[in-house]
């Protein structure tokens, strides 16, 4: 039987921020309906810089779940050869009191392929396919700007979850030969997730149909449990006029940078 990451972990008293109302409109990404057209116009990445007047409110923490691996790779395209529908993410992070740009936090995401399979535990959702340890998974330092942006696929989905993304953001880390990281302070464990309308459609395509395992609808989720932006629901948009072209999701963060 598949791991699942069904009920949080102990946060503590860390404590992490996401910009409201007030930044979403800077990054020209509303919360109604273009974020659930396909046709909506993709929004330029420079433009997700939150503006200087945006209200920072609390956000949740979410459990780490069982599929985190040290060392992420620090890349911006973690699709490496897996298929799947095009997906950019624009993360801008900022500080919690300010909501001024944080620079050099890495950003760091993980997820599972359109099978719902996670690197390094390959099979655990009943589809059998080559692991390398390292597909769906890397990260991104923050410019001066505070903006992470990353590619890959859009997420599957395995037993008992919803489609979603985790995340972390550190500070403080260190680069290594390798292409990995060292050290630094985890300021921020969570996830983001995706409307539902925009997965209904994607979930028709290949490869995506070709998932054996019933699909957990955004609604029944017992981590997201409808959360909203403070759960990490991204604003998307399409990067086409099918959803084969590809979708942009943005979040912005707020942090707690002194954690």
């Amino acid at each position: 039987m598949p791991m699942t990451d069904a009920s949080p972990a102990p946060i503590g008293r860390r404590r992490v921020l996401i910009a409201g109302s007030a930044a979403a409109a800077a990054v020209g990404i509303g919360a109604g309906t273009a974020a659930t057209r396909p046709e909506a116009a993709a929004t330029d990445a420079t433009d997700a810089v939150p503006a200087a007047n945006a209200i920072c409110t609390l956000t949740k923490q979410l459990t780490e779940g069982p599929y985190y691996l040290d060392h992420a790779l620090v890349r911006a395209d973690v699709s490496e050869d897996k298929q799947g529908v095009p997906l950019e993410l624009v993360l801008p992070v900022v500080d919690r009191d300010t909501c001024a740009p944080l620079n050099k936090a890495l950003v760091e995401i993980w997820y599972c392929d359109a099978l719902g399979e996670y690197s390094g535990f390959v099979g655990n959702n009943g589809h059998q396919e080559p692991d390398n340890g390292k597909f769906l998974r890397g990260g991104v330092l923050t410019g001066t700007d505070g903006v992470a942006k990353l590619k890959g696929i859009y997420p599957g989905w395995y037993r008992g979850r919803c489609i979603h993304i985790h995340i972390k953001v550190h500070t403080g880390v260190t680069l290594t030969a390798d292409g990995s990281f060292t050290g630094g302070n985890e300021i921020h464990t969570g996830q983001l997730f995706f409307d539902e309308a925009i997965t209904r459609a994607v979930a028709k395509l290949t490869p995506y149909s070709t998932n054996t395992v019933p699909r957990t609808p955004l609604s029944s989720d017992g981590i997201y449990g409808n959360g909203g932006t403070a759960a990490g629901l991204m604003a998307v948009t399409a990067l086409g006029s099918t959803p084969s072209a590809g979708y942009r999701g943005t979040l912005t963060l707020g942090i707690d940078a002194d954690a």
